[in-house]
């Protein structure tokens, strides 16, 4: 389903992939930030703020016009690099919003839930993208689309001409999404799936790792991994309570650097429950609350 991608270089005729050197369990090789025009250009993720980073960006742009920095979703390894890129370039930052635009009424609502792994807190666009815009230069057009789930200011791009999205961290090919509440919801993560699929394209570039190439399959393999997990945790449900109990049971084989991550995937899950009515948590939900089915 994904290919082996260039740490820096020509992915097409009119797009560049500029690897962030900030590898990690969570980040795989790195943040791709992609370079997309000819005579001007969009830079999408411009990812963290590490001055080779800029640099190599900055090498990518080649003296064209940079008319646009899109950011898919403010997290640290995606968007802190904006403002010293629009900075060097003299282009507009483009966004849904701040850290915490477009989260449900019902994350709003929970407290001590913990989270903000890795959130980028400053971050606030110089113009707010909504689900729908259209940003275009010579030659493309992307078209912004709200995909939240991960982040709830999470932005997906589409590149019409070329049959092609830009999915930030909502659908990646070497890895399912981390969705940790209150800054993920894993119903806003579903109906993103929906809407992505919908698009018909023939490729996905992510945030991370490779391309995919049969994006359809690939967010229906995200949501059954998804429904699965559900079912997993509901079973877990009838011989322990707790989330780490739950992680014990349902991530046996998960590395030990990706348990904390599994850990809030749970506790997303349990929440998604909650609100259909088949889970209960006492006192209130939480990392530390105990669960049990309805």
């Amino acid at each position: 389903m994904t290919e082996s991608y260039p740490s820096d270089g020509r992915v097409g005729s009119d797009l560049i992939q500029v690897l962030a050197p900030n590898p990690s369990p969570m980040t795989a090789e790195g943040t791709n930030t992609f370079v997309l025009g000819r005579s001007d250009v969009a830079i999408i993720d411009p990812g963290p703020a590490l001055d080779a980073h800029l640099d190599a960006v900055e090498r990518a742009v080649a003296g064209r016009r940079a008319i646009a920095i899109l950011i898919t979703h403010s997290h640290l390894d995606h968007s802190p690099a904006a403002k010293p890129l629009s900075r060097r370039l003299h282009a507009p930052v483009l966004g849904f919003g701040p850290s915490t635009a477009g989260r449900t009424p019902e994350m709003d609502r929970l407290t001590g839930l913990g989270g903000g792994e890795g959130v980028d807190h400053d971050f606030m666009p110089d113009r707010l993208l909504s689900s729908g815009d259209l940003v275009s230069g010579d030659g493309w057009s992307l078209r912004a689309h709200w995909t939240p789930g991960h982040m709830a200011n999470h932005l997906s791009f589409e590149w019409a001409e070329a049959a092609t999205v830009f999915t930030g961290d909502t659908v990646m090919g070497w890895a399912s999404t981390m969705i940790s509440p209150p800054d993920g919801d894993l119903g806003q993560f579903m109906d993103a799936l929906d809407s992505l699929e919908r698009l018909e394209a023939k490729v996905f570039h992510p945030g991370h790792g490779g391309p995919v190439h049969a994006p359809a399959a690939r967010c229906r393999a995200l949501r059954d991994h998804r429904q699965a997990r559900t079912a997993a945790i509901l079973m877990a449900l009838d011989q322990t309570h707790t989330i780490p109990g739950i992680v014990a049971q349902v991530y046996a084989d998960t590395s030990p650097a990706l348990l904390g991550a599994a850990g809030r995937n749970v506790l997303a899950h349990l929440l998604h429950l909650i609100q259909q009515g088949l889970v209960t948590a006492s006192p209130v939900a939480g990392p530390d609350a105990c669960y049990s089915r309805a």
